[in-house]
């Protein structure tokens, strides 16, 4: 005799409902592009009412920079811890910059392309995507800093220091739209080779400079 009796369904907390819609609009963010972000589009993805979208975000534009902030900030989380130690600090700079130039990241690089061409015309975005580049450049700092500080770089502006490696890493991101191939060794090692010369590093340190560097990107998983 089968029971008739349904089972319980869990309601979801606020919080764990709103985590819920942005981390889905930052999936389709990174797939598709900030402009795929609609009401209709997050409610077909949960399987839930667009009415339930807007309770939550009732001006799309929050949703579409809370996206892409929530993007960006696991990516770098990921990428550099946010107190780094001094005696990790050059191993956690190579595996930044390896990380970086391999294939795993082009998808955070047309993110951002795609985030600051939008916030030309969408405030809310825009101060979203000026919060990030803070995030990123301080990130990278402490980095920096915490390599000064037990002599592993040489560096009399850390600040200086990573907005000088964040300005060749953009440039070099700004290419990720095109199909030209496969990238140079000797370009896609720029971010590196950079990091090697404001930090005082002999040639040959960091391995996301030398040729090895799409294999050292694709094999560091951890």
């Amino acid at each position: 005799m089968s029971s008739s009796v349904q089972p319980k369904r869990t309601r979801k907390t606020p919080e764990a409902r709103r985590a819920e819609i942005v981390a889905a609009s930052a999936a389709v963010a990174l797939d598709e592009g900030l402009e795929c972000i609609t009401v209709r589009r997050i409610a077909d993805e949960l399987g839930v009412r667009p009415g339930l979208i807007s309770h939550y975000f009732p001006v799309a534009e929050d949703l579409v920079a809370e996206a892409f902030g929530v993007a960006a900030s696991a990516e770098l989380d990921d990428l550099i811890p946010a107190d780094p130690a001094g005696d990790q600090a050059l191993a956690l700079l190579d595996r930044f910059l390896s990380l970086t130039a391999g294939d795993r990241y082009d998808g955070m690089s047309r993110l951002w392309l795609n985030a600051r061409h939008l916030s030309r015309y969408r405030p809310t975005l825009r101060d979203r995507v000026v919060h990030q580049m803070a995030q990123w450049r301080d990130r990278l700092t402490r980095l920096i800093e915490a390599g000064v500080s037990v002599g592993a770089f040489r560096a009399a502006s850390p600040g200086v220091a990573a907005m000088q490696i964040l300005v060749v890493m953009d440039g070099l991101g700004s290419d990720v739209n095109t199909d030209r191939g496969p990238v140079p060794p000797e370009i896609s090692a720029m971010p590196a080779l950079t990091a090697e010369r404001v930090l005082e590093l002999p040639a040959g340190t960091l391995a996301a400079g030398r040729s090895d560097a799409g294999a050292t990107a694709a094999g560091t998983t951890d």
